[in-house]
């Protein structure tokens, strides 16, 4: 089935306005990096809040059975305490949901590049050149510990990383649109 001129204009058209939403939030995250992340966190929070109280509802009139009537009844409340917590003091909550997420991905950079270094040495007979693989793996080494070492600044850096990553995103999908609309 052929797709109208209409169609494909309409279509391009909203991929141009997700665009610009991208790269929006992108620049937004690059310029205003913890602002960015309060936003984040408040959103998880939201989402939290309505998943929690939509499980329950479901639980209750909408006739949702998985067998594990009281773990779903605990997991919905958990799930609306957390979220109303995050709501109250999004600030500290920002901090909490940083740090932990920085902290592992901290050690999750340590635990990789030290295995990467130790299997390159168990197995130097299988590699032609070890150094670039002993220094990958120090590199991720040395990012955990410096994320250990500063894991705000680290999750602000991350922050800003997204950021460019939907900036440059954005720019790909105006060009989608502008190839879309032109065909």
């Amino acid at each position: 089935m052929a797709v109208s001129s209409e169609t494909r204009k309409r279509f391009s058209l909203l991929m141009g306005l997700r665009a610009v939403l991208m790269l929006l939030g992108g620049l937004y995250a690059l310029i205003f990096p913890a602002e960015a992340l309060t936003i984040l966190v408040i959103a998880g929070g939201i989402l939290l809040l309505i998943d929690g109280v939509l499980g329950l509802w479901g639980l209750t009139f909408g006739g949702q059975k998985t067998g594990n009537y009281w773990f779903d009844v605990v997991r919905n409340a958990l799930a609306i305490v957390m979220g109303v917590l995050i709501l109250i003091s999004p600030f500290l909550a920002a901090i909490v949901t940083a740090a932990f997420l920085v902290y592992v991905l901290a050690f999750q950079a340590i635990f990789v590049g030290v295995m990467e270094m130790v299997v390159v040495v168990r197995e130097r007979g299988h590699y032609a050149r070890i150094w670039p693989v002993l220094l990958s793996g120090a590199l991720y080494v040395i990012f955990g510990i410096l994320l250990l070492l500063a894991p705000f600044l680290g999750a602000l850096f991350l922050v800003m990383l997204g950021g460019a990553m939907m900036v440059i995103f954005s720019f790909a999908l105006f060009a989608l649109a502008w190839k879309v609309r032109q065909s």
